[in-house]
């Protein structure tokens, strides 16, 4: 279908919403507190850390209904079109009883003071309606890892959530039907684009409506996910003036294995993403994609946005670099492809031109004998950005000869940059003592890192070293006698810290 719609519409639990001059930056949470008086969704630390202010997002995929926890303090209400929100009101079943959730929560003392406890109880429903989310101590422990007891109850949390997962059905598993055709009527294929005296919000219906909306509007701003630009609204006090929120862009959230590998469009969030980047970067996945965020984050902010933010301590960029990841770039009809590491010009600096949007990365699949390494070091385990992020390639011989070396990192200068230098002491050499030492003289020639309140530059520069030291440990031709020195090595750089 064709045609611009002047509102946004929705529902939260069973209410049916529009909304015309609604400011294309205002907070969900600030609005199911301050317009709907749900004052169940909690403020905490408005910045998307602490889970208090966690809501459920219902949405018909296909013809599936996908649950999605989320920070509303950081998801925008223009972000919502098509959507049924459900908060901490709805979890009764119409009877009065409660969630199964909540009886757990009550059944093992999940709850003290109080306040966390529906952030809480809004991610075990959540967990309990995705699929792939595992039901053991690290599954929960995944789960939850966005939401903050300051109580220190998360015993009795996990115990609860145990038992909730073997609960039986509840009452949206009866509802499921009839939520599924609500969402359907929502279905109209229009481009949304309503303006008013506290800003424009545009959301193109195709890829070639958000171009052709680009080039009129350069100095309009992208949101996909907000869990960056959430903070600029909520910590910055920025106010944007036009926004172009491309969520729900079918284009643009394609996941597919091409020829030139797997191909990832900008409106895929991380947590749809992982599944497929975890058959071919299998390692990663499990060292730094699990902790990008928390599944809240992962839930809405995307792949390509973490790209197209440009910050130098993104923890996917580095390893999308090192696995030789091209982006895919639009400029009304004009398409154009590079390498990922050329994307990243200067701190706060892209090449990408007024207009230009990014519309995909694709990932190429690695040859069989191609090692693939990342390693994220912070302070905490869960929910911390970065003090370095260390992603490694390179291809094995049976000899041990090293070839195609490519090693990226985050958080040692001011883009995701690779390290050339020790590239070039690795590349025809044998993977040997030697070898790993000029590496690592290497690498200290190919950063100065700054200093900051996340780390030294000393501590970044012996830390970039020692993860050379932990590949050599890990794949090198002694890995499976690694001496305790080495051991010790990789243990200092400390990203096996919880916290």
């Amino acid at each position: 279908m064709t045609g611009i719609r002047r509102y946004i519409r929705f529902y939260v639990g069973n209410a049916y919403h529009e909304l015309a001059t609604i400011a294309p930056t205002r907070t969900l949470l600030d609005w199911l507190r301050e317009e709907r008086g749900l004052t169940g969704t909690k403020e905490g630390c408005n910045e998307g850390d602490c889970g208090a202010c966690t809501v459920l997002v219902v949405r018909l995929e296909g013809e599936r209904l996908v649950w999605r926890a989320v920070n509303a303090c950081i998801q925008f209400v223009s972000m919502l079109d098509g959507a049924q929100v459900l908060t901490i009101e709805d979890m009764r079943a119409p009877d009065g009883s409660l969630h199964p959730v909540q009886q757990a929560m009550v059944d093992h003392h999940g709850s003290q003071c109080g306040f966390c406890t529906p952030g809480f109880v809004m991610s075990m429903v959540a967990g309990r309606k995705a699929a792939g989310l595992g039901q053991d101590e690290r599954g929960i422990d995944d789960m939850l890892a966005g939401n903050l007891c300051r109580c220190t109850g998360y015993a009795p949390i996990v115990r609860a959530m145990r038992h909730a997962m073997q609960a039986g059905p509840d009452h949206f598993d009866a509802m499921a039907d009839d939520m599924a055709a609500r969402l359907r009527t929502l279905r109209d294929g229009t481009t949304v684009d309503m303006a008013g005296p506290t800003g424009r919000l545009t959301i193109p219906a195709t890829v070639d409506a958000l171009a052709h909306t680009l080039l009129e509007n350069p100095d309009s701003r992208i949101v996909a996910g907000a869990t960056d630009v959430g903070l600029w609204v909520t910590k910055g006090l920025r106010d944007l003036p036009h926004v172009i929120a491309i969520g729900q862009i079918a284009d643009l959230r394609r996941i597919e294995v091409t020829p030139q590998g797997l191909f990832l469009g900008a409106a895929v969030t991380w947590q749809e993403a992982r599944a497929a980047l975890a058959e071919i970067l299998p390692q990663p996945d499990e060292e730094v994609f699990r902790r990008i965020g928390s599944v809240q984050v992962r839930n809405a902010g995307t792949v390509c946005g973490n790209i197209a933010n440009g910050s130098p301590i993104g923890d996917g960029p580095p390893v999308l670099i090192a696995a030789g990841a091209t982006v895919h770039l639009r400029r009304g009809d004009t398409r154009r492809t590079l390498a990922l590491e050329d994307f990243f010009i200067d701190y706060g600096k892209q090449d990408r031109a007024p207009g230009e949007f990014v519309e995909g990365i694709t990932i190429p699949v690695p040859a069989p004998d191609t090692v693939i390494r990342g390693w994220k070091v912070s302070k905490r385990f869960d929910q911390d950005i970065s003090a370095i992020l260390g992603a490694f390639s390179l291809t094995l011989a049976p000899d041990g000869t090293i070839s195609n070396p490519r090693i990226a990192f985050g958080g040692m200068a001011a883009t995701p940059r690779r390290a050339l230098r020790t590239e070039e002491a690795l590349a025809g050499q044998k993977w040997n003592d030697a070898t790993l030492e000029a590496a690592r003289a290497a690498i200290m020639a190919d950063f100065t890192p700054l200093t900051d309140m996340r780390a030294s530059a000393w501590y970044r520069s012996t830390v970039a070293a020692n993860l050379l030291t932990r590949l050599y440990a890990d794949c090198g031709p002694q890995a499976a006698r690694v001496p305790t020195s080495v051991h010790a090595a990789c243990t200092a750089t400390g990203d096996h810290a919880h916290g």
